[in-house]
């Protein structure tokens, strides 16, 4: 069974910094492409950042040189680390596994920004 268990959200200051993990169980995790999404009330649910099995990177345009993607194969976990935060960055963060064939989601944790 397929497990992605996100953790470290909360409240936070902008300005402040957070740092999420998802956790992977159930798949050979260096051998899939792992991201960070996000999703605001009333909005979409949208790419934040994307690390690839080899280890390139992508960013959303609202994160890039804020927010790092990072993972380590011999912990099967994926983080995101999160500065310089602002309010519209709050959301709940879901963690996604992808191979290509197969896409699995986590059940996401709640980041808030707010003073």
């Amino acid at each position: 069974q397929v497990q992605l268990v996100e953790s470290g959200g909360g409240l936070v200051q902008p300005g402040g910094s957070l740092r999420v993990s998802c956790a992977a169980s159930g798949i050979i995790f260096s051998r899939y492409n792992m991201g960070w999404y996000r999703q605001a009330p009333g909005n979409q649910r949208e790419m934040v950042a994307r690390i690839t099995s080899g280890g390139s990177t992508n960013y959303a345009d609202s994160v890039k040189g804020r927010f790092t993607i990072s993972r380590d194969n011999t912990k099967r976990t994926v983080y995101l680390q999160m500065n310089s935060l602002k309010p519209e960055d709050s959301a709940v963060y879901y963690c996604n596994a992808g191979s290509g064939l197969r896409d699995y989601w986590g059940k996401g944790t709640l980041v808030t920004v707010s003073s």
